[in-house]
Formats: structure tokens, sequence, C-alpha cells
């Protein structure tokens, strides 16, 4: 026996409203099954739902009504299917553009974040952050940030990666140093990548945290390592320090060491 479903439930089941289906009604795009000719209520099938379900994501891609009707009313089942497929591949199209802008947005998101932080917490002034694993890559030369090798910064690390691989890598927009065993090196943040020589994980967890300037730097991270060692027990075996440019010619440090067990 044929399942039948009312306005509302239909509405409901492709996430849209009854209105809207008295609408494809009305212009012939998804009429229902069934109509009671006393009360004049609609009820739809479950292949009408497939072709609600159709036209609501053909909406998505930006498709006029009338040009979803004309290709859904051809007579040739080849020309409909070839049509899908196009609109398919245009939604994986938007999917992937709409992935890249939300990374984009993110890591703008996570820039203000960050310099609201060293807005509201005063030099000397230590924090946690919780971070997710990051994979950074090294330079090879780079050991302090200047003037010069910021103003280019991911240039650097994009000569570093072969030309064979360089569409498989992708930087975030921040600089920092990364410091173990005594040796400093620049790195990007990467957001796309394979692995190559050069490449290091920081772990996810919590990281003590201050924000400082070039000139109480050194102190500050002495002091990050120290309460590391004597409040949580500690021994670091790096540091990292992101950049935070606050002008052209200026930039301001947040400090980090991993104290998660």
């Amino acid at each position: 026996m044929k399942k039948y479903f009312s306005v509302g439930e239909a509405a409901k089941a492709v996430h849209t409203t009854s209105e809207t289906l008295r609408h494809y009604d009305r212009i012939g795009l998804v009429k229902p099954s069934k109509k009671d000719e006393w009360t004049n209520y609609r009820y739809y099938t479950e292949q009408d739902i497939v072709r609600l379900n159709t036209v609501r994501a053909l909406q998505l891609m930006d498709l006029p009504l009338q040009e979803i009707k004309q290709v859904l009313e051809y007579d040739d089942l080849e020309k409909i299917v070839d049509f899908l497929a196009q609109a398919e591949k245009r939604a994986d199209e938007k999917i992937t553009a709409l992935q890249y802008s939300k990374a984009k947005i993110q890591l703008a998101k996570a820039d203000y974040e960050r310099k609201l932080q060293m807005q509201q917490t005063p030099n000397g002034s230590t924090f946690i952050r919780d971070f997710s694993e990051r994979v950074i890559l090294l330079s090879d030369t780079l050991e302090v940030p200047t003037l010069d090798n910021l103003w280019n910064y991911l240039d650097h690390f994009y000569d570093k990666v072969t030309p064979a691989l360089k569409d498989q890598f992708e930087f975030e927009d921040l600089a920092g140093i990364y410091t173990e065993n005594g040796i400093n090196r620049l790195f990007a943040v990467c957001i796309h990548y394979v692995n190559i020589d050069g490449l290091k994980i920081l772990p996810k967890g919590k990281y003590l945290c201050a924000n400082c300037t070039e000139e109480n730097r050194e102190p500050m991270l002495r002091e990050l390592i120290h309460i590391a060692q004597t409040k949580y027990g500690i021994e670091p075996k790096f540091t990292v320090q992101l950049i935070v440019v606050s002008g052209i010619l200026q930039w301001n440090y947040e400090v980090q060491v991993y104290v998660d067990k």
C-alpha cells in the first residue's frame, strides 16, 4: 500500500515550509500525487519527496525554478541525468570554495583572538591556552624575525619546498620562533602539507602563555620555563614564540610553553 504524506509532513521532510510546497504545486513544479476533492488537502508520495529534495538542492545552486521545472520535464532521461551530473559537479566546486572560505575565516578569527588576548592581558601576565595539534615547517637559515624576512615571510617557506610539492603546501599567515636545545628557527604553520624534512608537530593540549615585547622576551621565556618546572613539574623540551604584528615596523610576541602532561 502506497504511503502518503501531508503537506506539513512533506515540508518537514525536505526542510522547507508548507507554503513553498503549495507554490511548487501552483506553478506545476512538483504536484502532489493525491489531492482530496472535498478538503483540497495535498498528499505526497515518497517519489514526490525525492523530487522535492531534488528541487531544493538545485535551488541551493542558485538555479531559477523555471529552469529546474524545464529540466525535470524533459522526456529524455539521459538529458536529466547529464544535467544532474553537471549540477553535482558544481555543488562539489561550491563545497570546496566554501571550505576554503571557512578556513580563511577561521584563520582571521584566530588572528583577531590573539590580538584581543594581547589587549586584555597585560604584558607579563601568564595564562593558559588550549591548542589543537599544529604542524610547522622550520626554516633552515632564519633564526630571528627582521623587517626584511617578515615582509615576504611565507615566500621563504614556499621556496624551501621543491617545485613538484608546492601545490600540496599551504601556510597560515603567521610567523613564529621554535626553540629546542638552544637552537632558534623561524617557522610557518602548515594548513596543507606532505611529509618533508623540517616538519615538526606541536602537540595538542595546554600551553602556558604570556604576551611580551622584544625587550622582555627572553626574561619572560625564562619565567615561563621556571613556572612550568615548579608549578607543573614539567621540563619543557621546546618553546614557541608567536610573532604578533602590531604595525608595519613593529611586532610583539606570545610566548608559549607546553605544560600538558
